[in-house]
């Protein structure tokens, strides 16, 4: 077992294209895992091991691999750039202690750059940064550096310098030790010299070197006192500092180099030993109760105590079902029962592996601090705690976002359906962020995800995986409805035939709610005219219609409807009365209080040459997009902008088409906004259509 002090739980995350998993196989090489550097762009690398990655030259889902560096071991997890895949990089970021965040040398900090640096910010994940492919045209790491300051407000201490740029880019100075890390043109890593600093840098390596060091004692007072008298800390003072500054994100180390030729790549491995933090260090989890508030304890990181580890990945493979877990406390061995807090039930440890991509090493027990997949567990998903069975506990769940885009699809041959079921199945258990339901009334699949591109490759792994070929219907916009106006209102459920009957009225004001709300009921109902233990059902009632609304019959946001007076009979009145009443209630009020259809709108953030600005911003408008802000930079324009969903299908392909294919773009939800009339009639027209043809079938 290796103690916890040496133990490095780091993701690396970037914009598409940044070098993300270029950056994993030359680590992957130096600490000796694999002999043979694999290329992205050949399809040959190890953490891009789906067909699709290969083929695409992306990363889809996060791979972990294990390996070792100065007698210290990493967890390294490889996380997707592209926006449909963020939740890959959201629950990546949950289980590990450190990140390194890459950036282009000459795209600087690109769209997704911004919302992965988000979510790390939001988790309170120490990082570097690490500026790649400074050997291509137009890189400047000054620039990217101030990039990092301007739009991500972050604070980078500088540590290298690059030594020449682009084609003439040869090595980084180490700033703390004033020494020259030069490496020759056979592209590997091993061949450097550590010369002195190049005679026409000494006076920039002092500068930067005297922020670096003034920066860096600003976490000790004794130390900057001494340092303000003019006494240098020693090397070990100054290491200390930066740790400390790392591991509260006061600043984030910055270094630089090209892992495509392999350069600068140690001296970014000995600041993950150096700087990052190990498991013990980082702000222990939080624990929860079952509603998911906070209790108050923590899962402080201790190899003695009790079992708590969070199962944050499952997937599929050809060797079954795996759960990728990581270890906050206590000890798992093979064979082993564990509670899962989520579920009630227990479960047997079978196999456990320590990941290395797609192979694995069989394991026999793991501690605090490690990140293991599991073999075969039956009823765990993603964001489920597994504990003690004699100390039940509940950590931290993860939250996902909606899905805003669905697809219909059906099997092409009639044998399809059942595979097709069993498939998906599996791809939901791997993918939270991808839902499946059938339509109600047409019987179809409904498949939802982030993304076109996302929906792409879910049918795409159905047919090359699970060998099930499909017919994929349009893309479908997930639209919403709400109200617009207060109305007061009253309805009655009266039923007499023979027997008892049934008799419920209610009294109520329904009117829009808070933005994101969802549904929320109150009652101000005195006297009795509607005994207190009626006022659930009239809830539950109308909360069971916020699904199907009354404009097209899309789910219902943020309406709050407040019971006032109402009557009751003494025999006849019941729960089921109430709740009938209130699902009347609904369908009588709606429209009274002017429906409306909501359409997702899309934070859309597209790069552009800076000759095609004009014709991407007329786009965008043909679109109804709102144009927020246009920022303009060495290589081109990047324009940030609201656009409704429906607007954007195949929207990659006219980018294309005005750019000659330079042009970038990446979306992600925003928020909901009242669709226009022209387009709320297409809509409902559109509903009614698709129902009248179910109805003839």
């Amino acid at each position: 077992m290796t103690e916890l002090s040496k133990y490095r739980n780091i993701g690396i995350f970037a914009h598409v294209d940044a070098g993300k998993t270029t950056t994993t196989e030359r680590i992957l090489k130096l600490t000796g895992k694999i002999h043979k550097i694999g290329e992205v762009h050949d399809g040959e690398s190890t953490t891009d091991f789906m067909e699709q990655e290969a083929e695409r030259g992306i990363t889809i889902q996060s791979a972990a691999v294990s390996c070792f560096w100065n007698d210290h071991r990493f967890n390294v997890i490889d996380t997707p750039g592209h926006v449909d895949f963020t939740v890959e990089v959201y629950r990546s970021l949950k289980v590990l202690d450190g990140g390194i965040g890459v950036f282009c040398g000459s795209g600087g900090v690109e769209p997704q750059s911004e919302t992965n640096w988000r979510y790390a910010n939001e988790s309170e994940v120490s990082r570097i940064i690490f500026v790649n492919k400074l050997d291509r045209m137009g890189a400047d790491f000054l620039r990217v550096v101030k990039q990092t300051k301007d739009v991500l407000a972050a604070n980078p201490l500088v540590m290298v310098l690059p030594i020449g740029i682009e084609d003439q880019f040869t090595g980084v100075v180490d700033l703390l030790t004033r020494k020259a890390w030069v490496w020759d043109e056979t592209g590997q890593a091993e061949n450097y010299k550590i010369e002195d600093v190049p005679a026409d840098m000494v006076d920039m390596v002092e500068e930067y070197r005297e922020q670096l060091i003034e920066t860096a004692v600003e976490q000790d007072d004794d130390l900057m006192e001494a340092y303000m008298e003019g006494e240098e800390p020693s090397m070990e003072d100054i290491k200390r500092c930066i740790r400390a500054g790392t591991r509260t994100m006061a600043f984030f180390p910055t270094y630089c180099g090209s892992a495509f030729k392999n350069k600068g790549m140690q001296l970014l491995l000995d600041a993950v030993v150096d700087y990052l933090p190990d498991p013990v260090e980082v702000d222990p989890q939080p624990l929860t109760d079952e509603e998911g508030n906070e209790t108050g304890e923590y899962a402080i990181v201790d190899a003695d105590a009790p079992l708590k580890a969070l199962a944050f990945k499952i997937m599929d493979d050809r060797f079954g079902a795996l759960t990728f877990v990581r270890i906050y406390s206590g000890r798992i061995k093979k064979g082993d029962t564990i509670l899962n807090s989520a579920t009630g039930k227990t479960e047997r440890v079978g196999r456990m592996v320590e990941m290395q991509a797609d192979e694995r090493n069989e394991l026999d027990s793991a501690q605090a601090g490690d990140i293991i997949a599991i073999v075969g567990m039956k009823n765990v998903q993603t964001g489920h705690t597994l504990c003690d069975v004699k100390h039940p506990c509940t950590l931290e769940a993860m939250v996902f976002p909606e899905p805003v885009i669905s697809i219909a699809v059906a099997p092409k041959d009639k044998g399809g359906s059942e595979k097709m079921g069993i498939a998906i199945g599996k791809m939901i258990a791997e993918d939270p962020s991808f839902r499946v339901e059938t339509d109600e009334d047409s019987g179809e699949t409904i498949l939802k995800g982030m993304g076109e591109l996302h929906l792409d490759i879910k049918v795409d792994i159905l047919k090359r995986t699970y060998g099930v070929d499909l017919i994929v219907g349009e893309p479908q916009v997930a639209y919403r409805e709400t109200i617009t106006q207060v109305t007061e209102d009253s309805y009655t459920h009266k039923k007499q035939s023979g027997g008892s009957g049934q008799f419920g009225k209610i009294d109520y004001v329904i009117r829009p709610g808070e933005q994101n709300s969802g549904f929320t009921f109150k009652s101000s109902v005195v006297g009795g005219n509607v005994p207190k233990e009626f006022w659930p059902a009239v809830e539950k009632g109308f909360a069971s219609m916020m699904q199907t609304g009354t404009v097209a019959g899309f789910p219902v946001l943020d309406v709050e409807l407040e019971l006032v007076d109402g009557a009751f009979h003494a025999v006849d009145s019941s729960a089921i009365a109430f709740e009938i009443a209130a699902k009347g209630a609904f369908r009588q009020s709606m429209p009274k209080a002017g429906a409306q259809l909501l359409e997702p709108v899309m934070k859309v953030d597209v790069f552009s040459p800076e000759d095609n600005v004009g014709d991407v911003i007329g786009d965008l408008n043909r679109r109804r997009g709102m144009i927020k802000d246009q920022q303009a930079g060495v290589t081109g324009v990047r324009i940030k902008g609201d656009v409704p969903l429906s607007e954007m299908f195949g929207y990659i392909g006219s980018l294309r088409t005005m750019t000659s294919g330079r042009g970038q773009f990446s979306m992600e939800f925003s928020h909901y906004s009242p669709c226009p009339n022209s387009v709320a009639e297409k809509v409902i027209a559109e509903v009614k259509e698709r129902k009248a043809a179910e109805a003839k079938k």
